[in-house]
């Protein structure tokens, strides 16, 4: 860990001794060059080139640099060696100083980080110097016998660094693409096209400089996705202790963690907590981001060679998109197991490394969807932290909505603004209620099945509906299923052994117009459930597998969505398979099997609608948890639609006989409801009340529309 402001003054200090070693190179260079003779008074100096300059040049032994035609006098060169220890030594207190305060010098980190032999290491000082402090510029305009080249090159790193003659080119290996230099970007390399190795410039990285002087800054392209924190404890708060031993695992030798599954945000508290244990900052890079803003390539060498410098574990999330049909370049992936720090790398699938040899081990962690307990305890968490409410029953809530961690923790933060905002003007109550965390549990899950489907808003309660009491006592029989599957299939273990899955699937059949629509309404608004309604014209294709693919993009969304799927005039999708004649009846039979299994994979509730029951296929009706045969409604019944559904806000005459209507009309309950909303139009337009004429009239133009037979008589009073 690096520590306040006292390391940060000893850091400097070893920074400025080490540049001051470097300055007196430079000077030691520049004295050479004044004694070569080379003309200082010459104006024009670096702008041309005489007769006696290029006769000069090509009497110039190779690889030498003017000043090293030059040796100082005893004198001189016992000042510069004299003064030179000096500076050494100065800088040797200064690293015991820092050992012994267990300080980080941080120069001396990066030599032995990215493993820099001297020469390295002062190349990179030599670049360092015009960063700090422009004076260098012109200096090394000077030296480079040019105004234009303020930077400094390969070449003169080689006059300030190297003894002359040809055995320094050797050290051009260390600019290569593949040294520490250039690989890890210490250095950036700046030339124009066709220029040769010792003529290109070179500047130090700014993120590389800015980490030197005591803060890490990512380049202006990665910004947005990277970011250097210190883990603390609230971080990690929510982790399940099962994940936390899972990471009870030592920092040596480094592991490479993969992280897989859809709970991004337990991920983060896992690396996070895996960081905080072994007192590691946590470098989180998004790699999604960053990729398009770099290529993948240069996107995690960055990464690589910042974790290095801050000692951080490396956090890759939205891996997925790092790889190419599920893999890793080589190269990529042998700067991946090399690297010598702790790497995490976190994606929904599961990564296994192909391709390249490696002896660093892999450990891999699961990160699925909550459990029910998990679920509840994280919802508690969550309210104790962001509320000073406290909900008794929240058994509803963690049982209804599969949400990852991260969407409960916004959707209580979310509740709590609601409550705030007294959103629901039905309840007084101070503080979060229970209906503030059922809004903002639909408001956090996955918003993306409203392009896929219509979204109905519920407008009817029990209240509302009308059906015989079996049929009644079945419709709270599953919203009961719903509310309770997570205790019995997860708290009690019954999906473990005697259940496929935890999905509810549920059959309505009957005539139109006899509430089956109206029965899913009811169920979502009890469960505070988002219902949405399958639109079966962007579904069904005449084109092989279009269909398989369209209902398993709506599948997969709702899979995440805690909605209830409606499916009207399901038969039309789920019918019966037919004998095979041709290739016709070969994919048709096909596609029923595959939605008969996407069913039976699917989580959620689906409730299914159909006029005609006998057209379903019956391994379909084996697959259903329940089946509601909703009957054309009886006079009894009718006359209780008839009073239900009449709004008591519209003006009525006071001899209207719901009774002769529910007798003499035997009509569904939406046919019911055309005639009530037809009578008020008719009224509104006379501007008086709704009256028996009203109705009859209003039922004379539904039956015309039904193509039933009309009698006169029926429609007098």
């Amino acid at each position: 860990m690096w520590g306040p402001m006292a390391s940060l003054d000893l850091n400097l200090q070893y920074l400025q001794v080490e540049l001051t070693r470097i300055e007196l190179l430079v000077r030691r260079e520049t004295l050479r060059w004044q004694l070569a003779g080379q003309d200082p008074d010459d104006e024009f100096r670096g702008l041309h080139l005489s007769d006696a300059h290029v006769n000069a040049l090509l009497d110039r032994p190779p690889a030498t640099s003017w000043g090293q035609l030059i040796n100082l006098a005893p004198a001189e060169a016992q000042v510069f060696a004299d003064t030179l220890a000096q500076v050494n030594g100065y800088a040797a207190e200064l690293r015991q100083r820092a050992e012994a305060e267990n300080i980080l010098l941080r120069l001396e980190h990066l030599r032995r980080a990215f493993a820099l032999n001297q020469f390295e290491y002062d190349a990179f000082l030599v670049c360092l110097a015009p960063a700090l402090d422009l004076k260098y510029e012109q200096v090394y305009s000077y030296l480079q016998d040019d105004v234009t080249r303020k930077r400094p090159t390969v070449n003169l790193t080689l006059d300030l660094l190297q003894d002359p003659g040809p055995a320094r080119w050797l050290a051009l290996a260390s600019f290569a693409e593949d040294a520490p230099l250039i690989a890890y970007r210490l250095l950036d390399v700046t030339a124009d096209p066709g220029t040769q190795l010792l003529g290109q410039a070179l500047t130090p990285d700014k993120t590389v400089m800015a980490w030197l002087l005591g803060a890490y800054k990512p380049g202006a392209e990665a910004q947005p996705y990277v970011t250097l924190t210190t883990p603390t404890g609230d971080v990690v708060d929510v982790l399940p202790e099962t994940m936390r031993r899972a990471l009870d695992i030592p920092a040596e030798p480094p592991p490479l963690l993969v992280f897989h599954g859809p709970d991004k945000m337990l991920q983060a508290s896992a690396a996070a907590f895996f960081a905080a244990r072994h007192g590691h900052l946590l470098l989180t890079a998004d790699l999604a981001g960053l990729s398009g803003a770099l290529s993948l390539p240069t996107a995690l060498r960055l990464m690589l060679r910042d974790a290095r410098l801050t000692g951080a574990t490396l956090y890759l999330t939205e891996w997925d998109a790092a790889l190419s049909d599920g893999t890793l370049a080589p190269p990529l992936l042998d700067a991946l197991f090399t690297h010598p720090g702790p790497i995490i790398v976190a994606g929904a699938r599961i990564w296994y490394p192909q391709g390249v040899e490696r002896e660093r081990a892999l450990r891999w962690l699961d990160f699925p969807l909550l459990d029910y307990s998990q679920r509840r305890a994280l919802w508690q968490h969550y309210l104790a932290r962001y509320s000073d409410s406290t909900v008794d029953d929240l058994t509803g809530l963690a049982g209804q909505f599969l949400l990852t961690s991260g969407q409960i923790r916004d959707a209580v933060a979310t509740a709590k603004d609601l409550a705030a905002q007294n959103v629901d003007a039905t309840s007084n109550a101070p503080g979060v209620q229970r209906q503030h965390l059922f809004t903002a549990a639909r408001l956090h899950s996955n918003p993306h099945l409203a392009g896929l489907a219509r979204k109905i808003e519920p407008r009817y309660s029990w209240d509302d509906i009308i059906l015989p009491a079996d049929q009644l006592a079945l419709l709270r029989e599953i919203v009961a299923t719903v509310r309770e599957r997570a205790t019995v299939m997860e708290a009690w273990g019954v999906g473990r052994k005697l259940a496929a899955g935890s999905g509810i699937t549920t059959l309505f059949a009957g005539p139109p117009g006899t509430g089956k629509t109206m029965a899913a309404e009811v169920i979502a608004n009890d469960l505070s459930l988002d219902l949405y309604k399958i639109d079966l014209s962007t579904v069904v294709s005449k084109y092989i597998g279009e269909t398989e693919k369209n209902l398993e993009r709506i599948f997969s969304e709702a899979q995440s969505s805690n909605a209830i799927l409606f499916f009207d005039e399901a038969d039309a999708l789920f019918g019966k398979r037919s004998e095979v004649k041709d290739a016709h009846d070969r994919y048709a039979n096909i596609e029923i099997s595959y939605l008969l299994q996407r069913m039976e994979a699917y989580d959620g509730v689906t409730i299914l609608a159909t006029n005609l029951r006998a057209n379903l296929d019956e391994a379909f009706t084996r697959r259903l948890q329940f089946a509601v045969d909703i009957p054309f409604p009886e006079e009894e019944y009718r006359l209780r639609i008839w009073t239900t559904l009449f709004p008591p806000d519209v003006p009525r005459a006071s001899d209207l006989d719901f009774a002769l209507l529910a007798r003499r009309f035997k009509l569904a309950g939406g046919n019911i409801r055309n005639i009530i909303v037809a009578a008020a139009f008719l009224a509104a337009a006379e501007e008086s009340a709704v009256t028996m004429h009203h109705l009859l009239h209003a039922t004379r133009r539904e039956l015309q529309k039904m193509g039933r037979l009309i009698s006169e008589v029926d429609l007098s009073t």
